[in-house]
């Protein structure tokens, strides 16, 4: 079991989803970071994919691993000028999302894990630390489990290894949802970036093809698990509060924090952005508690 520093100790249940160089962007009013001024942005050729990144701060890597049908921005920002004043953050979009090209076959977990192991030895980064939520969180798994040379600490956020884990219903609405039923921010941030609608599309019916064809992870894989690793999820996610339980167990050096909120609104992801949610702020100080110790 993690040697857990005071602060999680007090919170956390234990065992219980181009060269470049650091340089914060420009804070909105919000506190968020304004996307359009960054200069610290590329492109890498990975596994056939033109893959977008950005690198924000200095310090010690952190990857950011937004979640399904979303960006960089939609998933991570309100919290990411918080953690960039101390780390390097490495924010990556995958396979069809948001600035990264598609290629020609589905999505999975498997293949996001080794395209963000590419883009860490084009970026010359040997280790890092991982951070992925929702389906981010599946990919930051995958990478613990296939390329486990690459990764110092995991955090795991929303994310599930089992079918059973998703709460009653999940995967039923799946199969009718449609690309009108996305939600709006999502469409409008992608449009944003990539104003083909069919591009849209493809991504939706790439993620939601995903979801419906999800196979469970044998317990055997999170086993292979070895980094330090802390699982966060909300007491009314889409994950359930057992599963995230049953994930602590299977990874053994872990930790689980159950936090108050729905799927995300503990990090401000965009669903659920509430300029008064005080929760993302804590949510930053107990993951930066988690990787310095």
């Amino acid at each position: 079991m993690i040697n857990l520093p005071r602060m999680l100790r007090r919170i956390l249940i234990p065992l219980l989803f181009v060269t470049v160089t650091g340089c914060k962007g420009k804070k909105s009013d919000s506190g968020k970071v304004d996307f359009t001024t960054l200069p610290q942005s590329g492109y890498a050729q990975v596994n056939g994919l033109r893959m977008y990144y950005e690198i924000h701060g200095g310090g010690k890597p952190l990857v950011l691993i937004h979640g399904g049908g979303s960006t960089i921005q939609t998933t991570f920002g309100n919290i990411l000028p918080r953690l960039a004043e101390k780390y390097k953050v490495i924010a990556v979009e995958l396979q069809a999302h948001g600035h990264t090209s598609d290629r020609n076959a589905p999505e999975s977990f498997e293949q996001d894990a080794d395209d963000v192991a590419g883009l860490l030895n084009y970026l010359k980064i040997d280790k890092a630390d991982i951070f992925g939520f929702s389906n981010g969180g599946n990919t930051t798994m995958q990478i613990a489990i296939r390329h486990p040379e690459k990764v110092k600490k995991l955090i795991i956020v929303s994310a599930f290894y089992k079918r059973e884990g998703m709460v009653k219903g999940f995967f039923e609405s799946m199969e009718s949802a449609s690309l009108s039923n996305m939600p709006g921010h999502l469409k409008d941030a992608f449009l944003k970036i990539n104003k083909d609608s069919s591009a849209l599309l493809a991504m939706f019916q790439k993620d939601r093809s995903r979801m419906l064809h999800f196979k469970d992870w044998n317990a055997e894989d999170l086993a292979l698990i070895k980094s330090p690793t802390l699982i966060i999820i909300g007491d009314h996610d889409v994950v359930t509060s057992e599963h995230a339980l049953d994930m602590s167990r299977k990874i053994l050096n872990s930790a689980l924090l159950i936090l108050p909120g729905n799927h995300g609104s503990f990090i401000g992801e965009g669903t659920s952005d509430k300029p008064e949610n005080k929760m993302p702020a804590l949510t930053v100080e107990i993951v930066k508690d988690f990787l310095d110790n």
